[in-house]
């Protein structure tokens, strides 16, 4: 992968990272309720999880490759409209829900919220498809795709890890913020990937 779009893809990735959903929110939770170190439980979890998607994207990408090298192209077409749409979406959106509801049992170990973190990520969705269509616009067919997955799978694990460790170390003033501003919030990010979506589909 080029310097450059690996450059590019961190932004997009933390731009992704931060985007409000089940995993950080869930980050946000349990780092209010049980507190930093036995979030990180979650956090690996969910980070575990998005590997585990992104890889199986990356498979049926390769499929797609295998076939014609020309369907990337349509691939990217399709995945930029995605990502305007959803960037459409989040803009539109409430602002996240952040009411704990009174607090929870303190949990024996680690590992149920290792579970709960992992469970929320491969359950959704929403994030094999947003990986069908992201993942395209940085791939480059010359290259070798094994190494590309390792270069994005890496990247965005880390990525991933500290934004989530730094949202539940900032646990109780973001959720205050998140209370007064989450709608902004929301406009802010869906803006930003209605515009990712459409600026690499023009370019592409």
């Amino acid at each position: 992968m080029a310097l450059d779009t690996w450059l590019i893809y961190v932004v997009a990735a933390t731009g992704l990272a931060l985007m409000p959903g089940p995993n950080g929110l869930l980050a946000l939770t349990h780092g209010a309720l049980y507190g930093r170190r036995l979030t990180l439980f979650t956090i690996s979890g969910g980070v575990l999880g998005f590997l585990l998607l992104l890889a199986l994207s990356m498979f049926g990408i390769g499929a797609v490759l295998g076939a014609s090298v020309q369907a990337l192209t349509v691939m990217k077409w399709i995945g930029g409209a995605y990502l305007v749409w959803l960037g459409i979406q989040v803009w539109r959106s409430p602002p996240p829900d952040l009411e704990l509801g009174g607090r929870q049992p303190r949990p024996r170990h680690g590992w149920s919220l290792f579970r709960q973190g992992f469970s929320t990520a491969v359950i959704n969705p929403k994030v094999v498809l947003f990986f069908a269509a992201f993942l395209p616009q940085f791939i480059d067919p010359q290259r070798s795709l094994a190494m590309q997955f390792v270069v994005m799978a890496a990247s965005f694990a880390v990525i991933e890890f500290l934004v989530e460790s730094t949202i539940a170390w900032l646990a109780s003033s973001v959720r205050a913020w998140l209370h007064r501003s989450g709608k902004r919030f929301n406009q802010l990010c869906g803006a930003m990937f209605a515009l990712f979506g459409a600026g690499l589909t023009l370019g592409g």
